[in-house]
């Protein structure tokens, strides 16, 4: 494993409190399109706490469409642990492949059925399955439905990424209001704030966040 992916995945793992209650898909880049449904946000399923969460090996919450509904990501506690099994109703996801950051197993749309994220076997070859680009921290490739046909990942401009976790206000700039988003958090011992995950609010959770910081946003 190369050293961008081990930071990317390290990055995931540190959003995790966030993610807990919030979305930690980027506020300015969360959509995808599906070619007879239009476009699906990814991040504000009541106000984001619902949003997707892509955490390292799977995926989580509630995607919206406002043509098809509600489509589900899985509930966050895949049987298994790493990964949803797939096999039943009450066991299943979208999965990440750790290590190359391939996408797989299913998301369920209330109105259209099954969504596919295992396009690899089909798709590979010409580079257009369904991933996560650990390097840019985008989702990449297409999705299939037996039911609407292809969900597009691969937008140049209109597609789904992290969040920065620099950009601690989330609104896309990374500057002042980001340190005194920070500084509010830490002084009132948010989980937010608990960037080194560790249950305490003291001066390595400060040092990560001037680190991240430094490092800038994609």
């Amino acid at each position: 494993m190369n050293k961008q992916v081990t930071i990317t995945l390290l990055t995931l793992a540190l959003l995790a409190p966030f993610a807990a209650a919030q979305s930690n898909v980027s506020a300015t880049k969360k959509w995808a399109w599906g070619e007879n449904i239009g476009w699906i946000n990814w991040r504000n399923a009541n106000n984001g706490t619902q949003g997707i969460v892509i955490d390292g090996t799977y995926m989580k919450g509630y995607a919206w469409s406002e043509n098809v509904g509600w489509i589900n990501f899985g509930n966050g506690t895949p049987v298994g642990g790493q990964h949803y099994a797939n096999n039943n109703a009450s066991d299943f996801g979208v999965n990440i492949d750790p290590s190359t950051g391939h996408l797989f197993g299913m998301a369920w749309g209330e109105n259209i059925g099954w969504i596919n994220f295992d396009t690899a076997p089909t798709l590979i070859n010409s580079n257009q399955h369904a991933r996560l680009d650990l390097q840019s921290r985008r989702l990449r490739g297409h999705a299939w439905s037996e039911n609407v046909g292809w969900i597009n990942l691969d937008h140049n401009q209109h597609y789904v990424a992290l969040r920065c976790p620099a950009d601690f206000n989330d609104d896309g700039v990374l500057d002042i209001f980001d340190v005194l988003g920070f500084l509010n958090a830490f002084s009132a011992q948010h989980s937010s704030a608990d960037l080194i995950n560790d249950g305490i609010y003291d001066f390595f959770d400060v040092q990560r966040f001037l680190s991240l910081y430094s490092q800038g946003c994609p």
